[in-house]
């Protein structure tokens, strides 16, 4: 599907929403918008506007639903501290479950559908031909704790795997790991003792 077909298809899943009947109705997809406005000025005299939160899964998402929003004239907006996901909106209850959401639903799933195959044909045009999925392997036993008990990560080294030479210019009486510090308070709370005793 190039980009004018995906073009078409968007108008004509709106025109589907609009309630067009015929093929003519569909081809004139133009007309779909305003059908859909007038739809939502009766809704909102029968059932008035409710504040909706709308949390979207991406930020592809988020722009494909304020851009609909704002086709039907109606203000997206979120408060300070709420994600950037976040989309907040006053809109009749009915035009959401009718008409709004299932077009969401339909664009973005439209969308997706492209994008992947897009994807998918420059990832084997231009970067690897194989864009099949990492195979699938047991988990590894757990990795050892790095110096320091820290979880071995990238750049982390187990206690093991230093070097004798780093050893070797480490200065003398340095004491690494988690037993120095318990050698420190041992030698703290023996002088504490002996002032005591004084």
């Amino acid at each position: 599907m190039d980009e004018a077909k995906l073009i078409d298809k968007l108008r004509l899943i709106e025109a589907l929403f609009a309630g067009a009947a015929t093929e003519g109705e569909r081809v004139a997809a133009g007309r779909a918008r305003n059908r859909i406005l007038e739809r939502l000025k009766l809704l909102e005299k029968e059932d008035p506007p409710v504040v909706y939160r709308f949390s979207m899964a991406d930020m592809w998402s988020r722009k494909v639903f304020v851009a609909l929003l704002r086709r039907y004239g109606i203000r997206p907006y979120r408060y300070n501290g709420q994600r950037y996901t976040t989309v907040m909106a006053s809109v009749s209850k009915r035009f959401v479950d009718e008409t709004l959401w299932p077009e969401f639903q339909e664009i973005s799933e439209t969308l997706r559908i492209y994008l992947s195959d897009v994807t998918d044909r420059v990832v084997h045009q231009v970067i690897h031909q194989d864009s099949s999925e990492a195979e699938v392997i047991e988990e590894p036993n757990q990795l050892p704790l790095g110096v320091g008990g820290e979880d071995a990560g990238p750049g982390s080294r187990s206690a093991s795997s230093v070097t004798s030479q780093e050893q070797q210019e480490r200065p003398s009486g340095q004491v690494t790991g988690s037993r120095g510090s318990q050698g420190r308070s041992k030698g703290k709370r023996k002088k504490r003792k002996k002032r005591k005793r004084r």
